[in-house]
């Protein structure tokens, strides 16, 4: 795995601001260039990773259904030009079965994998470049964002930016 970079930290109040998030990430994800984007998202149940999932989905201009793939394991995209993986591992046995679903063919130019549980797939992910920490809080939810690698931080700056510039 990559060497950690550098971290941002948010506290978001609402679903809506936690989509928000997601879309000002969705913005930045430009920075990348042709470079595949894996973003590792990780909190307990019910600390909004589908609902930051849905709102980078969203901001890259999905406007269907965004359902949590709990059941289903991986959910494609095609939305802002990227093809958009969107993976629940919570129900996997085995990390070898991320081979069964072709996690190889998903890192890929042009590709965004968004994965929930990673640690569930250890040794069969690609390496994240974005590690996003979610946790519920007093105030709704506390957002960590950590780029693990140089395209991360690319990533990672533009985010800055556009939080700064109010979600």
């Amino acid at each position: 795995m990559s060497e950690l970079m550098r971290t941002i930290d948010l506290d978001l109040a609402s679903a809506e601001s936690t989509e928000a998030a997601g879309g000002a990430l969705a913005a930045s994800l430009g920075e990348a260039g042709d470079n595949p984007v894996c973003v590792f998202l990780q909190g307990e149940l019910g600390a909004g990773k589908t609902t930051f999932a849905r709102g980078l989905l969203r901001g890259l201009g999905h406007e269907g259904r965004v359902p949590s793939p709990t059941y289903t394991l991986v959910e494609p995209y095609e939305a802002g030009g990227l093809t958009v993986w969107h993976l629940d591992l919570y129900r996997l046995a085995d990390g070898g079965e991320l081979e069964y679903l072709g996690i190889s063919e998903m890192d890929a130019p042009h590709s965004v994998l968004l994965i929930e549980w990673p640690e569930r797939g250890t040794d069969y992910l690609p390496n994240n470049d974005l590690r996003i920490k979610l946790q519920v809080s007093s105030e709704g939810r506390h957002c960590a964002v950590e780029a693990t690698g140089e395209t991360g931080e690319q990533v990672l700056a533009a985010f800055e930016a556009r939080v700064a510039a109010g979600l």
